[in-house]
């Protein structure tokens, strides 16, 4: 449950999307219910993917499943864009800006 919590504490701390932004309660019943990996998890993926300073985060609906948004800024100041699903962790997209 602390786990939990502190995913969606971070969640909502790093920002979640307006468009389709999941409540506190239904963040928690995705993660017990094993549809979305913690937002912990999810970091330490992107970060083996791309190493760089997470800036942003959300969790969003695209196009019936749920998808992280990383972004990280690099040691060369660009900017990255991940975008993992967030039941599996896989890599969807990546974009540097």
């Amino acid at each position: 449950v602390a786990l939990v919590l502190a995913a969606a504490a971070l969640l909502f701390n790093l920002g979640v999307s307006a468009g389709e932004r999941p409540r506190i309660d239904e963040i928690r019943q995705l993660r017990e219910s094993g549809r979305i990996m913690a937002a912990e998890e999810i970091i330490a993926r992107s970060r083996s993917v791309q190493p760089g300073q997470v800036v942003g985060l959300e969790l969003e609906r695209d196009d019936g499943r749920w998808v992280y948004e990383v972004k990280l800024i690099d040691t060369g100041n660009r900017l990255h864009k991940l975008e993992l699903d967030a039941a599996t962790g896989d890599v969807l997209e990546r974009e540097e800006k």
